[in-house]
């Protein structure tokens, strides 16, 4: 089977790559090994978006009397809402299914390995293997969950987040070992639906690649909602022997065993480069990735490699990004596209966290900044005082903003609040065309709406604050 191009994975980098690449007019196969999709629609992204959801209205019902609005008898059945976000994903998966179908791209099912320049070996979940054959690979195989030494995970008592999405029944207790994204979201949703959840973070404070600002707020507003959190802790050792599951914790305080129903290991992600073909076909690694230039080409022409396994930031969007740049690169090189892609700038890429309020972040910290010898300019505006968010009972959080102060540059945002993830795209925007605040300031935002909080949070920076 002979094609121009080979993708080494369909999730959210490797189906983006293969589409574009299809467009170009090259002939184009993908290998997957389990769904479509990966694990951003099937595991990540899109089904713990729906258990948020689910969490989001569960919520609000609770709440109902303080919108006046009385309801009797709330409650939730959790099988139905493992069930609800099983449904979304799996309906997105198909929705891939309907994309391959659509840009004439074959569909390889099995574990590829790359055999040499230019040929993948496929081996079938019967164990029958294929030689796959093309011009250009893109490797986009993606990560797995990070596992330690003192948290080895049994799918039983110590879990991933592959288990936490369809646990069968709902815990009374959890301890989350991690508090990036992963773990709060989690934390968040199974607080939320009753669980009694403890957050046990490394470093300092929690979502630690935040804002510092971020991080505290955060931390408060988990706490309102009865979320225990250790952070400058580290669990050293667990015991599963139990019923449940007994953690030992050590922080500057000492020791201390917590003890929970279900252990979620929550402390990053590991690059899935083994046994691909690496080795053999003498592509270089750094540091568990593979090394690539910025057209997403790794050290042997011809392949290149996107995603969680290359050096960028391990998000979706990012690898959508790199897949369609390296498809692009391609065609250039074959002449079927006009100009080599824009390499990524990775200091504008938005990062986003579901859980509630939603944390949203793009570019500079105020301390990165500093620490990169900026001079510059701070405002926060807090939704307390958005006209919108008091209607719609979502005061917590806030808008942060960090401009250069000699030149206006837009050197970051950090937000936390309701919808805050749907906000931070007028900032990636803005500062991909170089804008400054004056350009903010003079855009009219639409009243009442969340989004005023950006440009209030501008306006204070530079004094000119109106509604605070």
């Amino acid at each position: 089977m002979a094609y121009d191009v080979i993708v080494l994975g369909s999730g959210p980098g490797g189906y983006p790559a293969a589409i574009r690449a299809s467009q170009l007019g090259f002939k184009v196969a993908i290998i997957e090994k389990e769904s479509l999709g990966g694990v951003c629609l099937n595991w990540g992204c899109i089904p713990t978006k729906a258990l948020l959801k689910s969490a989001q209205v569960y919520e609000y019902m609770k709440h109902s009397a303080d919108y006046g609005i009385h309801g009797t008898n709330i409650s939730h059945d959790f099988g139905a809402v493992v069930k609800r976000s099983r449904g979304v994903a799996d309906k997105m998966s198909k929705g891939v299914q309907f994309l391959m179908k659509k840009n004439k791209i074959d569909v390889v099912m099995g574990y590829g390995k790359i055999a040499g320049k230019g040929r993948v070996e496929v081996t079938a979940a019967d164990g029958s293997k294929q030689l796959v054959e093309s011009k250009y690979i893109i490797i986009a195989t993606g990560a797995r969950s990070r596992q330690l030494p003192s948290l080895p995970i049994d799918g039983q008592k110590i879990i991933g987040y592959r288990e936490a999405m369809v646990l069968p029944n709902q815990p009374k207790s959890m301890i989350v070992v991690g508090s990036g994204a992963i773990g709060v979201e989690f934390a968040d949703f199974y607080n939320t639906m009753g669980t009694q959840v403890t957050i046990v973070e490394f470093m300092p404070r929690i979502v630690p690649v935040e804002d510092e600002d971020i991080s505290k707020e955060l931390e408060k507003q988990f706490k309102k909602k009865g979320i225990t959190i250790l952070t400058s802790s580290e669990v050293t050792g667990v015991d599963t022997s139990g019923p449940g599951v007994k953690a030992t914790v050590r922080n500057a305080s000492g020791e201390t065993v917590l003890e929970a129903d279900i252990l979620l290991s929550a402390v990053g992600i590991a690059p899935n480069i083994e046994n691909i073909g690496l080795e053999e076909t003498g592509i270089k690694t750094e540091k568990g990735k593979v090394v690539v230039d910025k057209t997403q080409q790794t050290s042997v022409p011809g392949i290149y490699a996107i995603g969680d396994c290359s050096p960028g930031q391990a998000l979706a969007h990012v690898a959508s990004k790199e897949g369609i740049t390296a498809a692009e690169a391609i065609g250039y090189i074959e002449k079927k596209y006009h100009h080599q892609p824009e390499a990524i700038d990775y200091n504008n890429i938005p990062g986003c966290t579901y859980c509630s309020p939603e944390v949203a972040s793009v570019g500079f910290t105020e301390k990165a900044a500093r620490e990169a010898g900026f001079e510059v300019k701070v405002g926060k505006f807090p939704f307390m005082a958005s006209g919108k968010a008091s209607a719609s009972g979502n005061t917590e959080g806030f808008v942060k903003v960090v401009f250069d102060a000699k030149y206006g540059e837009f050197l970051g945002a950090h937000m936390i609040g309701a919808g805050v993830t749907e906000m931070i795209a007028e900032v990636v925007a803005a500062r991909k065309l170089e804008t400054t605040h004056h350009e903010i300031l003079n855009a009219i935002h639409p009243h009442p709406t969340m989004s005023e909080a950006l440009k209030e949070a501008v306006a204070v920076a530079y004094g000119e604050a109106i509604d605070i």
